[in-house]
C-alpha cells in the first residue's frame, strides 16, 4: 500500500506545484501509515530532489511526446497498480484537471478535486474542497478503496524533510494517443499564474495597452506575475492567457493587486481565494472594495508610479 504522487515536469524542471503535491503526499502517507512514491514523467528534472520534499521512492518515466491526457492517465494507472497505490495525488493545474478524472475512472476510484485540506481519517476518509468557484467549501467522504485527490495549488505549505529518495526507472511507457499534436506553444519567461505568490492585475481603468508598463514595472519590482480582467483580454490589450476570473484562470496567490478593475462578480470568482487583496480604483463605490483587504481610492496613474518607486527601493 502506498501514496502515489504525480510530479509534473515542465521545460526540464519540476513545477512548484509538484513540490507542494509531494509534500502533501508525505503528510497523507504519515496519516495512513504508508510510503510515498513520486512519479516523474518527463526529461531533464533531477528526480532525486523529490526526496527532500517527502518522497521515499521516485518512479521515473522518460517521455518524449507532448502531454496527452489519455496516454498519461494510462501510465499513471499502470504505476498505481505496480506500487499498490490506494491514494493518488495530483496538483489541480491545467494538466492535473484533465488527468485526475481519467486516472480515477481507470482505477475505479473516488475522486475529489479542488482539495484544500489534509484528509480526516477519524471516521472514514474525508476531505475539504472548494466549490462554487471558491465561494464555499464542501466536506466529502471518499468511500471507495482507491482515491484520487486533485489539490488546489498554493493551498499547502511546501515542507522539506532532508531525505533522499530511491530512484527507479520504470518499464511502463506512455502509449500513443489518438490525438495528434503537431506543436505546443508555451509562454516563456513569465511566472505561471497558477503558481505565482504575487499577482498584479489590470483592468479597463488603465485606458489602453500603452499604459500596461505600469503593471509590468510593479510586477518586475515585486517578482510577481501579471494578469488582467476579461474586458482587457477581449479587447486584445493582453493575451487570454492572462485573464483571471470565472471564465479565465482561477488563482490563489498570497497577494493580489487589482488596478483599475471594478470587481464584477465573475472576476471575483477567480481571485477571491487570494490571501490578501488590494484594490486600486478611483471610484469609491467600486464593488472590489467590498472584497478587498486593503483599498486605495485614487487615480492609478498617480498611485502606481509611487508604488513602483517604493517597491524598487
Amino acid at each position: 500500500m502506498s501514496v502515489l504522487v504525480f510530479a509534473e515536469i515542465s521545460d526540464g524542471k519540476f513545477k512548484k506545484a509538484s513540490y507542494e503535491a509531494v509534500s502533501y503526499g508525505r503528510q497523507v502517507a504519515d496519516l495512513i501509515g504508508s510510503k510515498v512514491v513520486a512519479l516523474a514523467m518527463g526529461q531533464g528534472a533531477d528526480a532525486g530532489e523529490l526526496g527532500n520534499y517527502g518522497a521515499h521512492t521516485v518512479k521515473s518515466i522518460s517521455v518524449g511526446e507532448a502531454f496527452t491526457a489519455d496516454a498519461y492517465a494510462a501510465a499513471v494507472n499502470a504505476i498505481a497498480n505496480e506500487v499498490s497505490a490506494t491514494v493518488v495525488i495530483i496538483s489541480n493545474t491545467y494538466t492535473g484537471k484533465s488527468l485526475a478524472p481519467r486516472v480515477a475512472q481507470l482505477m475505479n476510484a473516488s475522486l475529489a478535486t479542488n482539495v484544500v485540506s489534509l484528509p480526516d481519517t477519524s471516521n472514514g476518509f474525508s476531505v475539504k474542497r472548494g466549490v462554487f468557484s471558491g465561494k464555499a467549501f464542501a466536506y466529502v467522504n471518499l468511500s471507495r478503496n482507491s482515491k484520487v485527490l486533485a489539490i488546489t495549488p498554493n493551498s499547502f505549505e511546501i515542507k522539506t524533510f532532508g531525505e533522499t529518495a530511491a530512484i527507479e526507472n520504470s518499464s511502463v511507457s506512455v502509449g500513443s494517443s489518438s490525438i495528434n499534436i503537431d506543436a505546443v506553444n508555451k509562454v516563456t519567461g513569465k511566472i505561471p499564474l497558477t503558481e505565482a505568490e504575487v499577482v498584479i492585475s489590470g483592468g479597463r481603468g488603465l485606458k489602453g495597452p500603452e499604459n500596461w508598463h505600469l503593471i509590468e514595472d510593479l510586477a518586475t519590482a515585486l517578482g510577481a506575475a501579471t494578469a488582467c480582467s476579461k474586458p482587457v483580454s477581449d479587447m486584445d490589450w493582453r493575451p487570454h492567457s492572462e485573464h483571471v476570473g470565472q471564465t479565465g484562470i482561477t488563482i490563489k496567490p498570497n497577494l493580489y493587486i487589482a488596478v483599475g478593475i471594478s470587481g464584477a462578480i465573475q472576476h471575483l470568482a477567480g481571485v477571491s481565494s487570494s490571501k490578501v487583496i488590494v484594490a486600486i480604483n478611483k471610484d469609491p463605490e467600486a464593488p472590489f472594495f467590498k472584497a478587498a483587504d486593503y483599498g486605495i481610492v485614487g487615480d492609478a496613474f498617480e498611485i502606481m508610479p509611487q508604488l513602483i518607486a517604493a517597491a524598487k527601493s
